[in-house]
């Protein structure tokens, strides 16, 4: 008798956050995670990293590099639930807490080569006027607990931030 074993593919990821241009925020930090569906599988790298703290460069662009290094390898049976990365920017507000300044998610490119993309970042906002004045006063802004759930279509209402984040992609299905 023989077994049945379905051919699988791999999708290796290399690349790099680049960087990000937060307009009214300085000294800020990124973390990224992979989101996938049920039939892929890490099989080498990293699922989720966290970056050094960034501040704005003396250059006329005023960006924020990071330049932090993304590399994992994926197998899966089909292309349902194709990988995402989602990407969450931190960094001190007026009282030196630290609270989310962004929210993000992108596919990982579906074909090979050299790719950048661009993640309009958002934040949620408090669903009332003493929501939202409590968390000033508290310090606690409004954020997920489990940032994976920007990858999905439902909840993720909030202020969209007028912020440019850079990826680069290196994707490569042998």
């Amino acid at each position: 008798m023989t077994s049945y074993n379905p051919s699988v593919f791999l999708l290796m990821v290399n690349g790099q956050i680049e960087g990000a241009n937060f307009p009214e925020y300085d000294d800020l930090y990124c973390k990224y995670c992979f989101v996938y569906g049920h039939d892929w599988a890490p099989t080498s790298g990293l699922e989720e990293g966290i970056s050094q703290i960034t501040s704005k460069g003396r250059d006329s662009s005023r960006s924020l590099v990071w330049n932090f290094p993304l590399d994992i390898t994926f197998k899966s049976t089909n292309p349902f639930g194709w990988p995402q990365i989602v990407v969450s920017v931190y960094g001190p507000d007026s009282f030196g807490n630290d609270v989310v300044r962004g929210y993000g998610a992108v596919h990982v490119p579906f074909s090979p080569g050299t790719h950048t993309r661009t993640i309009p970042m958002f934040v949620p906002e408090s669903t009332s006027r003493l929501q939202k004045f409590t968390s000033w006063l508290m310090g606690r802004r409004p954020e997920y607990t489990d940032p994976k759930v920007v990858a999905q279509g439902e909840g993720r209402e909030g202020r969209v931030m007028p912020c440019i984040f850079t990826f680069y992609f290196l994707t490569h299905v042998p």
